[in-house]
């Protein structure tokens, strides 16, 4: 009963959040240290129980009574000293107004870390099929460039975007959330969380002793899967590495008192986990 009570909790409260949000929908930014992270939404929208894999009638009545659940689709924006990196490009819909918004034109965007080629996360990338941040260095991990490289025609247009940031393409090999490889530059570096997309890609923001870990699709239905982190979604490429991956994940920066940012986290798309006792967690946003 306490479980469920708390469940319902976490959707009622994202929902209220969304709902107060109406005077600035699109825009929400955290400090961190001499950072500023911003979130880019691309709209508000409910998500249906029917794309899980591994959920129970059980936990979804007790997660989602009405079979639905709160979602989002989000880029982030981290100013630094010195430097703007975008981290995702969402379906690009509401990304120029967003920016526009905060100040910022396309050209000033000096680096855009892909967390992985899925649609959502590169529409904005191209104006008219040219690339539409003219002096960006594209960072993309090797797993996932090889991803989207191979000949499968659904990753027809991750290819353009590549192509047409060629000159400017940056590859790496993300490590484990408990390694400390070398900075993609100073302030943020890149944790692997293989499974949704063979090379999903997390991006660490590190300013002083504040992080905060921008996990773009290791989770989508934040409702069910902080209770219940085994639920994984029918477009995972890699049900079990997906699982593995956002265990493991859950696990470290909810230890380590970490913030986390998701690209299908609810308006305000940020906040911070707690371990429950029954070995799921619960998710605070931030207000």
């Amino acid at each position: 009963m306490k479980k469920l009570f708390r469940s319902i909790t976490v959707i009622f409260s994202l929902m209220t959040v969304v709902a107060s949000a109406q005077q600035s929908p699109n825009i929400f930014t955290y400090k961190l240290g001499a950072f500023e992270v911003c979130l880019l939404s691309e709209g508000q929208n409910t998500g249906n129980s029917n794309i899980f894999v591994g959920a129970t009638s059980e936990m979804i009545q007790q997660c989602l009574p009405q079979g639905v659940y709160p979602n989002s689709c989000n880029a982030f924006l981290v100013r630094m000293p010195g430097k703007i990196v975008l981290v995702d490009a969402g379906f690009g819909r509401n990304l120029f107004d967003n920016l526009k918004s905060l100040g910022i034109t396309p050209d000033q965007v000096d680096a855009v870390l892909i967390t992985h080629v899925h649609g959502d996360h590169l529409g904005g990338m191209l104006i008219d099929g040219k690339a539409a941040f003219s002096k960006a260095e594209l960072y993309i991990s090797k797993a996932e460039y090889e991803y989207c490289m191979n000949d499968d025609a659904k990753n027809a247009g991750p290819r353009k975007v590549i192509e047409a940031y060629q000159s400017r393409l940056r590859l790496f090999k993300p490590e484990e959330i408990d390694v400390q490889p070398d900075l993609l530059f100073a302030g943020i570096r890149a944790v692997a969380a293989y499974g949704h997309t063979p090379g999903h890609t997390l991006y660490m923001v590190e300013s002083g002793s504040e992080k905060l870990l921008i996990w773009g699709d290791l989770t989508h239905a934040m409702a069910i899967q902080m209770p219940y982190p085994q639920v994984a979604m029918t477009y995972d490429t890699n049900t079990e590495m997906a699982i593995a991956a956002r265990k493991k994940i859950l696990e470290y920066v909810a230890g380590n008192k970490i913030p986390v940012a998701g690209m299908h986290t609810a308006f305000p798309g940020m906040g911070k986990l707690e371990k429950e006792s029954g070995g799921g967690y619960s998710f605070t946003p931030f207000q």
